[in-house]
């Protein structure tokens, strides 16, 4: 049980190398705040809604021991008929800035400046950072930033993961996070709403792979899937790279007559270019494709890459089931098909430095001082991998049953 606080204790309480909390065993949830520096100010710690709350009432000494304990019992007694003295402490103050400047602090006007001022310039998946954040948008607007409260992002970040997306959730309020730091070093809000607030969901490291019996109604739900994701897909299968970079693939980084693909450096998650052999199953489906005039995507007929592959996805999954008699495929994502397509090349005997440059990665086998001085570029070894794992592929799909397409391609 915490001590009553007296004027001759609070005196005589020294600031240390950390900020202390002192807690004042008379009025309940009362705190005397000791920062580094000496400055010393009252707080009243509480919960609305099972959730804690911490309403700052002023500095000390301009405001006493005995002004602090009436202060305190006064938003305990408001707390008791449902209120929230913290919120309406923010609410005041939104509403007293309101009056001195333009509604520029409204949820879906930060966002807006958010996306236009920091991630377009400074990051290359900015419209997954929108897309992200619109949730927010949709479900605060007309509500000003600093009337967001902790409540209201526990509500949409609960919403998200009740419809089965949990790591979506953790995205999601990264960005929002994010996007709250920055609207408070441009002084659009005091402080995060983001504060204290843990992300909704635990993950794991994932290590799913697709097996040759699973990829399989992959492949062929691929077919009915349509343009442009049912491509995608099989260049996924067929490639091992990212879907942010075969979905934004223009023609100018296509040589269809020398089967390669130059991955940009700015294109690239390593910011390395990357080239890449194709195998004739791919080049024959970059040919199959429509080319639409005034556009520079392979997949795309506008000045933007194809989004929406949550969706895609959905359709995938339902057109494997209903494909496998309503069997779907164990629990998987996208990603999980790069992968599948590194095992699948390890599978059929292909050494750990080659699969490493197929993929682009800078760790494993190019990690460190290696990757400065190891400047060998495997292209024909690539080449070979590609091609071998691309009949592999072929193969599967044609419907030969797993063990013998190991054995016709295994030699």
């Amino acid at each position: 049980m915490a001590k009553a606080l007296t004027q001759f204790a609070i005196d005589n309480l020294i600031a240390g190398p950390a900020r202390r909390e002192v807690p004042d065993g008379h009025t309940r949830g009362l705190f005397l705040i000791i920062q580094p520096s000496g400055a010393k100010s009252w707080a009243l710690r509480y919960r609305v809604n099972g959730l804690p709350r911490k309403y700052t009432l002023g500095p000390h000494p301009a405001i006493g021991l005995g002004v602090a304990r009436r202060m305190a019992q006064e938003a305990l007694g408001s707390i008791a008929r449902g209120e929230d003295p913290a919120a309406q402490k923010r609410a005041r103050r939104a509403t007293a800035k309101a009056g001195k400047r333009p509604a520029s602090d409204l949820v879906e006007k930060v966002i807006d400046d958010f996306i236009a001022l920091y991630a377009k310039p400074n990051t290359r998946d900015w419209r997954e950072t929108e897309r992200l954040l619109k949730q927010f948008s949709v479900a605060w607007r007309g509500r000003r930033l600093a009337e967001i409260d902790k409540p209201d992002i526990h509500r949409v970040l609960d919403a998200i993961v009740a419809r089965g997306a949990p790591v979506q959730a953790n995205r999601a309020f990264a960005q929002l996070r994010k996007m709250c730091r920055w609207a408070c070093s441009r002084g659009i809000i005091d402080r995060s709403p983001c504060e204290g607030i843990a992300r909704p969901s635990a993950e794991v490291s994932r290590d799913r792979v697709l097996n040759l019996d699973e990829l399989r109604p992959v492949w062929r739900a691929a077919d009915n899937l349509g343009f442009p994701f049912g491509p995608i897909v099989k260049l996924l299968v067929l490639t091992g790279q990212r879907r942010s970079e075969i979905g934004g693939m223009e023609w100018g980084e296509i040589d269809l007559s020398r089967a390669i693909w130059t991955i940009p450096a700015a294109r690239s998650k390593n910011r390395r270019q990357h080239v890449l052999p194709l195998s004739p199953q791919v080049v024959e489906i970059i040919e199959s494709l429509p080319r639409f005039s005034g556009s520079k995507f392979v997949f795309g007929p506008g000045e933007t890459a194809p989004s929406g592959f949550s969706h895609a996805k959905t359709r995938l999954d339902a057109l494997i089931a209903k494909m496998n008699g309503g069997e779907p495929v164990p629990p998987w994502v996208l990603h999980d098909l790069r992968r599948s397509a590194a095992s699948g090349f390890a599978g059929l005997g292909v050494n750990l430095p080659v699969i490493d440059r197929c993929l682009n990665h800078v760790c494993g086998s190019f990690a460190g001082i290696v990757g400065v001085y190891q400047r060998f570029n495997y292209a024909d070894e690539m080449r070979a991998a590609m091609e071998r794992w691309g009949r592999h592929v072929e193969a599967l799909a044609s419907g030969a049953p797993t063990n013998v397409v190991e054995l016709k391609l295994g030699a």
